[in-house]
């Protein structure tokens, strides 16, 4: 779908250019013309004083939406362990599966993973689809983009769910295009839209001011990417059972255009995965210096957990963007979260706000940090650290 502009009846007035908020439209001899960055919003067709400009009614359905059934969670996994987001998913997609009424499926994809297939079930999956091969030992986009193409074109689910990883965000596009279907990436909340029986997708938009809730009404597979730790682990229940189907691969090892070289393991606790974490202490713009950061990484080394930074922390070149909690970064669910020197914005809460506990350091007794805390201290963070750290370090040594 595209808006389109009718040479012959456009007048040249400019209005269309004011009108646009992404600034997608430029004149060209008296003429509007669309660029590329379009996002077909409609703003323009509003103000065109002689209608010379049009968007397309909605495409009618791709393909036979009635063949498409059931609801899929991707099971990303590293060395034969599923990652904790696809089990997280499974507990979501049993959800959406029970208000369907239709049956819940696991993918899992690598070299000798079939074991999964109890953790799997006992997590929710009715049934679970294994892809084997030496092939897909370690991730690849094309081998892995090979496989679940095929899967969803021999199966036809209606509904796919994927972690919104560095490995999901690479295969979910894909994918998608080549199965001809939508995508919608970095979902924060999921359900059911009432009146039409879709999922709603749910995810933050122009940079994190406001949510929007998207729909696939015309192709399938529904596809979307998750955030980790959005959704929490279902309790699993080892007497399940379900339906075990093997898949064989078709790639060829020459159709893989990359090669792994070597594998590099990261053990500097500053640079942990942050979904996976089970401490994270994270510096906000209240720490005053990219210094101060070492207290921060020291404290996270002492605890053996992750470092993670506020928006404003990202933003003055502090930390990465990698080590970023909240709407618009990660969205993390540690055992223990402690906040040093963040004030408590709601973008940052909605990062956070499900760990199991936060413990905030902040100077002004009124931040909003301290409404979601379940500890809080009032102090300087730079003066509060060195104690906390000597004192977790006494600890640890009397242990």
């Amino acid at each position: 779908m595209a808006v389109h502009v009718e040479k012959e009846q456009c007048i040249g007035c400019s209005a269309c250019v004011g009108a646009c908020p992404f600034d997608a439209i430029v004149m060209e001899a008296d003429k509007a013309v669309i660029t590329d960055a379009c996002t077909v919003c409609g703003a323009c067709i509003d103000v065109c004083p002689v209608t010379a400009i049009s968007r397309p009614a909605a495409a009618q359905p791709a393909a036979d939406i009635s063949a498409y059934q059931g609801v899929w969670v991707y099971i990303e996994q590293f060395a034969g362990q599923a990652r904790n987001v696809g089990l997280e998913l499974l507990g979501e997609g049993r959800k959406l599966a029970e208000a369907m009424g239709q049956r819940l499926a696991a993918v899992v994809i690598g070299d000798g993973i079939e074991p999964l297939a109890g953790e799997l079930f006992a997590s929710g999956a009715d049934k679970v689809y294994v892809v084997e091969g030496a092939e897909y030992r370690h991730y690849s986009t094309d081998a892995y983009t090979a496989a679940l193409t095929d899967l969803i074109d021999t199966y036809k689910p209606a509904v796919i769910l994927m972690g919104a990883t560095n490995d999901g965000r690479d295969l979910g596009p894909r994918v998608a295009c080549r199965v001809g279907t939508g995508l919608t990436a970095d979902c924060t909340s999921l359900g059911i839209d009432e009146e039409t029986g879709l999922v709603a997708w749910t995810r933050p938009a122009f940079g994190g001011n406001i949510m929007a809730t998207i729909l696939c009404p015309n192709h399938r597979p529904q596809m979307g990417t998750v955030r980790p730790n959005v959704f929490k682990r279902p309790v699993p229940d080892s007497t399940r059972r379900g339906e075990l189907v093997r898949v064989a691969g078709k790639i060829k090892p020459q159709d893989i255009r990359t090669q792994l070289i070597e594998i590099l393991s990261v053990s500097d606790t500053a640079a942990c995965n942050l979904e996976e974490a089970q401490f994270i202490v994270a510096g906000g713009r209240g720490l005053g210096a990219s210094g101060n950061f070492a207290l921060i990484e020291e404290l996270a080394s002492v605890l053996g957990g992750a470092v993670g930074a506020s928006r404003a922390a990202v933003e003055a070149g502090w930390k990465p963007a990698i080590h970023q909690v909240g709407q618009t970064g990660k969205t993390v669910a540690p055992k223990v979260y402690i906040a040093c020197g963040i004030s408590g914005a709601i973008q940052h809460l909605a990062g956070m706000s499900t760990s199991d506990i936060i413990i905030a350091i902040n100077k002004d007794a009124d931040a909003p940090i301290f409404k979601s805390a379940n500890f809080g201290i009032v102090g300087d963070v730079l003066e509060v650290l060195p104690v906390l750290i000597e004192e977790i370090k006494k600890i640890k040594q009397a242990c």
